[in-house]
């Protein structure tokens, strides 16, 4: 019923307030529910045999000595797997995958057989006394191998694969960039690889299958950042019907894009549990996700700039090999065969560009993920930054003169690139005007000069970036013909308390926090009366999952949306408790009052027990609604970095004196978040320059299967990061969010190398590919001050 004026209600912690992760009071206790926290009756498990091969015939295997140990219910091999159809699956790009093995190996750790036991220890063990009898092949480690004539053919089972090309790629205008080219008074090329890393999140992959062989029910407890797609995939594979497959994603520890593929492990795994009748679970080794899960970059590429003399940019070229490994498996939109390399125009006013690009079988492991960016939009930066800096150099300009004077202004927005992107909006000028202020950018050139003056190889970075994320429209974005939409569903109890339920999955961003928030900005319950609920398939609404910084933008935006469709119904309870028109009754979180008389008037909470309570006639109790979102753009976050470095002459060792970071991912939700957020991309970022890389010898055997030989940072080595922002909303978004920026790790890699490189320029040092280690620059110290 209607009442008097309300007492004065508590500040509503909605978008702007930096509330507590709501997720922290398990995770800090230790009280999280990952995949090897979960143990069902009759549990089995399972180990799985890899090759220690990059390519090699599959001449036979003799399993009876695995199978006659005590404890092991099975061996499962690839022929197994093809008497049911599951010997190969389908791709994220479209491609096929080998399950198991059932011809040859095309990487080094490839599955090749399957162990279920009682225990765990004895499914590992049982592995060592699988025999396979394999017939080694030449191997193929990189894109620039694959294309010779004399190169084994890798998918030779392929029909009409003859040689190992994937996919030739174009975007830009050839025509209008040649003219571009013609006109420039000068032109400055760089050649560069960005080479193969990993996101190795703290957890690694994992599954438990449990399918009822009396109902055919499965439920799959899964790693996974993207569950929906998963249940989709698994239905197309396996035969089974998909509303009888239910994907539960419990905590994860971590992701950036590793979480996102299917894997052959979890395949078996299910295979296994259909034919045994029991659950059975697999979690990898350290060593197994490295070297056999989805990785990121691998890209040679070559960037051309046409220039005026002034520094004018007239024109971009640029051409990239991709390698892609022994499957193409990149988890990316279909239409886009390099993901979204082509806004590798950056911030800039770039006239003209031109983007080619061709992938590679090669004998690696396969799978480009988004790791701390959207789909290749890193490496895109990566090229476009170095190219942009070495230009400066060339031209005798300040670096961030150059970048200033071809920035994009703010009176060109919206802004369509050469290549087709429509920036929303941005204040490229504002932000680094801001991120040299905070570095003191003068006062470090003249310490620059002094320094260089005593002998001291002392350089600045400088990094600008655009990123394209929240795919996506669905006319452009999908992923096996699956639109890259999203859902939300929020019901409001008669308590006034609230659950929304999601279909991106978290992987500790901060969801249940964030997205609680947004609720409570639109309808105002407090964001901790708001519960999340997300990575059960049976329980939340259809979606693409969360990966490449789109979480916020499609998801988040769904959010906003089904809260005003919530608020819509409950204006019409409202109406009738205060007994007026819908028309008179106004809405100021939490709040409905009668227009002209504010103190008439009801909360949330109580036309929420109204809905259930006191309805009007003709409409339907309850105040619950869904909403599915479609973008109507992309949105464009973006930055400028810059970084101080100091590099010893004597040993190639480099030192980080400084790092400014300026993001503007629009409106921030949760700014403590998004902080976190910042400095984890950050460090990335830092480790992606100085020390990560996945490398293979000429046997294709992966160096980089460890902790050891793949070195992430750590407090010690991590420098300290100094943080700033601008706003920008985005005009197309509902809560005008741009991200959150999860985009932190674009510009750094090209920053700190840029420093790098700027310390060693006067040695005649021009370039030197990631990762920046001591030996590698001590190196280039060397090679330019010996004799030409």
């Amino acid at each position: 019923m209607a009442t008097e004026a309300h007492e004065a209600q508590a500040e509503i912690r909605g978008i702007g307030h930096s509330v507590r992760r709501k997720e922290d009071a398990r995770f800090i206790r230790g009280r999280g529910n990952y995949i090897d926290d979960i143990h069902l009756p009759g549990m089995l498990y399972m180990s799985i045999l890899r090759s220690p091969f990059a390519h090699a015939k599959l001449n036979g295997i003799d399993a009876s000595r695995a199978q006659a140990v005590p404890g092991v219910i099975a061996v499962v091999t690839g022929e197994l797997m093809a008497q049911h159809n599951l010997a190969w699956m389908p791709t994220m790009s479209g491609d096929t995958q080998a399950v198991l093995v059932t011809d040859k190996v095309r990487f080094q750790g490839q599955e090749v057989a399957a162990v279920i036991a009682e225990d765990p220890y004895v499914a590992k063990d049982a592995l060592e006394l699988i025999d396979v009898d394999y017939g080694a092949l030449d191997v193929v480690i990189s894109p620039q191998q694959a294309m010779g004539s004399d190169a084994p053919v890798i998918r030779d089972e392929k029909e009409g694969q003859s040689d190992n090309h994937i996919y030739h790629w174009e975007s830009g205008d050839a025509e209008t960039t040649d003219r571009a080219f013609a006109a420039a008074d000068r032109v400055v090329s760089l050649d560069t690889f960005y080479p193969r890393s990993h996101p190795a999140p703290l957890e690694t992959c994992g599954c438990i299958a449990d399918v009822d062989g009396a109902t055919g029910q499965a439920t799959i407890y899964m790693t996974s950042q993207a569950p929906h797609a998963i249940r989709t995939v698994f239905a197309l594979v396996a035969g089974l019907p998909e509303e009888n497959i239910r994907i539960v994603s419990p905590d994860l520890g971590g992701g950036f894009g590793n979480k996102v593929p299917v894997y052959p492990g979890y395949v078996v795994a299910t295979a296994a549990s259909l034919l045994l009748g029991r659950p059975v679970k697999w979690i990898e080794d350290r060593s197994e996700n490295l070297i056999s899960t989805g990785f990121a970059r691998d890209f040679h590429m070559h960037g051309e700039l046409a220039l005026k003399d002034d520094g004018t940019m007239l024109g971009l070229r640029t051409s990239l090999l991709a390698d892609e490994g022994a499957f193409h498996a990149d988890a990316q939109p279909s239409k886009f065969k390099v993901g979204l390399f082509h806004v590798v125009t950056g911030s800039y006013d770039m006239p003209a560009a031109h983007v080619v690009a061709d992938g590679y079988y090669t004998n690696k492991a396969p799978g480009g993920v988004a790791y701390r960016c959207s789909f290749r939009v890193t490496e895109a930066s990566y090229l476009i930054e170095r190219l942009v800096q070495n230009a400066a150099y060339e031209l005798g300009m300040d670096p961030a003169e150059l970048r200033k004077k071809n920035f994009i202004r703010k009176e060109q927005f919206p802004y369509t690139t050469p290549t087709g992107f429509v920036y929303d909006s941005g204040d490229y000028h504002g932000a680094m005007e801001l991120a040299l202020e905070k570095i003191g950018y003068a006062e470090l050139r003249k310490e620059q000069e002094r320094k260089r003056a005593e002998g001291k190889l002392w350089g600045i970075g400088l990094a600008s970036f655009t990123e394209a994320v929240g795919a996506g429209p669905h006319k452009d974005y999908d992923i096996l013909g699956l639109k890259m939409n999203d859902g939300a569903e929020l019901r409001i109890h008669p308590t006034g308390k609230g659950i929304l339920k999601i279909s991106s999955k978290t992987q500790g961003q901060g969801h249940e926090t964030t997205f609680a928030q947004i609720v409570a900005e639109e309808i105002g319950i407090q964001p901790e009366d708001i519960k999340v609920q997300h990575g059960d398939t049976d329980n939340t609404p259809y979606g693409l999952g969360t990966y490449a910084s789109r979480s916020t933008p499609t998801v988040g935006a769904a959010t906003a949306m089904v809260s005003r469709r919530v608020i819509e119904k409950a204006r019409k309870i409202a109406a009738h408790l205060l007994e007026v028109s819908e028309e008179d009754v106004e809405f100021t979180r939490p709040t409905f009052s009668v227009r002209g008389a504010p103190d008439k008037a009801v909360t949330i909470q109580d036309v929420a027990f109204a809905a259930y309570t006191n309805f009007p006639d003709g409409m339907e109790s309850g105040l619950e609604a869904s909403y599915y979102y479609d973008p109507p753009n992309l949105t464009f976050p973006f930055g400028t970095y810059a970084v101080a470095v100091e590099v010893d002459p004597e040993t190639g060792v480099w030192e980080v004196t400084r790092m400014v970071a300026v993001d503007d991912c629009g409106v921030r939700i949760n700014p403590m978040i998004v902080e976190g957020q910042i400095h984890g991309g950050l460090t990335e970022g830092y480790g992606i320059a100085a020390m990560q890389q996945i490398t293979f010898d000429e046997a294709g055997n992966c160096i980089g299967s460890n902790f050891i030989d793949y070195l992430l940072p750590t407090a010690v080595e991590t420098p300290r990061f100094e943080l700033g922002e601008t706003v920008t909303p985005s005009p197309h978004h509902p809560i005008g969010a741009k991200g959150v920026g999860e985009s932190a790790t674009v510009g750094s890699p090209a920053a700190y190398v840029n420093a790098v490189i700027d310390a060693l320029w006067p040695l005649g040092v021009r370039n030197i590919d990631m990762p920046l280690t001591s030996a590698k620059v001590w190196e280039a110290i060397d090679a330019a001050k010996a004799p030409a």
